[in-house]
């Protein structure tokens, strides 16, 4: 299977500076998402600059955290967010998966854990209320990634997508999306898989706002963080 999506996606990482597919929705949906990123850091500003404050007084470390995630048509890009996990997570993770065959399992089967034994306390709150993707707004103003789309994934992830992964590809990943108000990490990676697949087949802006509209509530009720 990895061999199939490795050949499926190898035109889009053979060649990271050319564009292989327009991204999904085009100028229309870039505008919206430049209007759309630019008035929430305005209107939130307060609360960034207060998180950012928090997790640096809580946790030694920077505030930030940038994950290598792959983008539209295979380019790579640093993907931000509020720091989280202990400075140390990398080594935290091979101790507690070696220790425990469950999480081994849980982890191959979903790159994510329920009980992640890298998260800070504060680090908790932040992802239980997703805020700690708020600094992907600043991805999406430099063209990284759309408010609305296939949440970004690492190379190991896409191996995952199989034949679906074309459709990850043709698309910029989302700050929210149709996984994210559809049950996030209580779904199957499969469903996850077809999520993806289906927005970006059935894309329209219409499709956007509905999104959005969801992820208010899905967010405020914690649907599926962790």
């Amino acid at each position: 299977m990895k061999s199939a999506t490795r050949s499926a996606s190898t035109a889009f990482f053979s060649a990271p500076g050319s564009d292989v597919f327009p991204p999904t929705g085009g100028v229309l949906k870039r505008t919206f998402d430049v209007t759309a990123a630019l008035t929430a850091l305005i209107f939130i500003s307060p609360l960034f600059l207060m998180l950012m404050v928090l997790v640096k007084l809580t946790d030694k470390g920077p505030a930030f955290y940038g994950h290598r995630r792959i983008g539209h048509n295979g380019k790579t890009f640093r993907c931000l967010k509020f720091r989280t996990m202990m400075v140390n997570g990398d080594s935290v993770l091979q101790e507690y998966l070696a220790a425990n065959p469950r999480a081994m399992e849980e982890w191959r089967a979903t790159r994510k854990l329920q009980n992640d034994p890298r998260v800070t306390v504060v680090g908790a709150v932040l992802r239980k209320l997703s805020l700690d993707e708020l600094p992907q707004l600043l991805n999406i103003i430099r063209g990284e990634m759309s408010v609305v789309g296939p949440r970004p994934v690492v190379e190991d992830e896409l191996e995952m997508y199989e034949h679906a992964a074309i459709y990850y590809l043709q698309s910029r990943p989302g700050l929210t999306g149709l996984w994210q108000v559809s049950g996030r990490n209580d779904v199957s990676y499969a469903s996850r898989v077809a999520f993806d697949t289906h927005y970006v087949k059935n894309w329209s802006l219409s499709s956007d706002m509905v999104i959005i509209a969801r992820t208010i509530p899905a967010v405020c009720l914690s649907r599926g963080s962790y």
